[in-house]
């Protein structure tokens, strides 16, 4: 097939290359070219702007930043869909607004496509092993079409319902996801401060009732001082931020969330916006003097 991708950065492009790998004709688009190289030297086609992988492609899929980026890249000047073009479907994998998801979708409407909002979590390891989780809100019908594609880049894939549910349902694994990450940064900071080992306690507890992703994936990094991205510090933000935004609309308090969403903007006032989830640790550590 004729596949559009718009936006390869840490995850976007390995989700492109295990499309590309199996065997689909890639047209590419991304603000800075050299991230999408490989993908190019492998056989992709350049694309100028959004709107002319749109013009190529029969599903397009963009992975962006914010939702800002996604608003340009559909909704804009030379976004996908500024004009009426071959593109049949368009899904969108960025985590963004559920509002913005049901805007792209009556737009695309009016203009005879299909939308999928279908935003995913697993981080760059996850991108890269193809085991990606994927949450899908539209159609169903436009779903089971793409699932064949969602495939090649995840392992957990499902409908959620209507235009918007997907984000909505990403906004859950970000408010689980602040929790949990603000667990293991105090354990670990705990253990170093009692004297353990603290890769000891990760093998340790991370095989019992405290098990999750972020300890047995970031906890390690941290361990070993690796605050490398797999995803941005600024990213969280923006995440937690819109789950913030759509929690007071529906009348929810979420004072967790809110706690770890402020630490997290300590972070970037750090200098850390552009590190991995992870160094929440070093704003802890420097609250305790460390």
């Amino acid at each position: 097939m004729k596949i559009g991708w718009i936006g390869t950065g840490i995850m976007g492009r390995s989700m492109a290359s295990h499309v590309q790998k199996a065997g689909h004709e890639l047209y590419l688009y991304n603000r800075t070219k050299s991230k999408a190289d490989d993908l190019i030297r492998r056989g992709g086609t350049w694309c100028d702007t959004p709107v002319d992988v749109a013009g190529n492609a029969s599903i397009v899929f963009t992975m962006v930043g914010f939702p800002y980026d996604v608003e340009e890249v559909y909704l804009g000047e030379k976004g996908i869909l500024s004009i009426k073009n071959t593109c049949r479907i368009v899904v969108d994998m960025t985590t963004s607004k559920p509002s913005l998801a049901k805007t792209i979708a009556d737009v695309a409407s009016e203009r005879g496509i299909a939308s999928l909002d279908a935003p995913v979590s697993g981080g760059d390891i996850g991108a890269r092993d193809a085991t990606l989780a994927i949450m899908a809100g539209g159609d169903e019908k436009t779903y089971d079409e793409v699932l064949p594609l969602f495939q090649l880049m995840g392992k957990t894939i499902s409908y959620m319902g209507t235009a918007g549910a997907g984000q909505h349902t990403k906004m859950c694994n970000q408010i689980l996801i602040a929790g949990t990450i603000i667990g293991v940064c105090e354990s670990l900071l705990y253990a170093g401060r009692a004297g353990l080992d603290e890769q000891s306690v990760i093998n340790i507890i991370g095989k019992g009732a405290a098990s999750s992703w972020s300890i047995n994936n970031l906890g390690p990094r941290i361990v070993q001082g690796n605050y490398d991205p797999g995803f941005f510090v600024e990213h969280f933000i923006k995440d937690m931020g819109i789950a913030l935004q759509e929690a007071e609309a529906i009348g929810l308090s979420l004072p967790g969330l809110a706690l770890v969403h402020q630490l997290y903007v300590a972070v970037k006032a750090q200098g850390h916006g552009r590190m991995g989830t992870q160094a929440l640790m070093l704003a802890l550590k420097k609250m305790n003097g460390e």
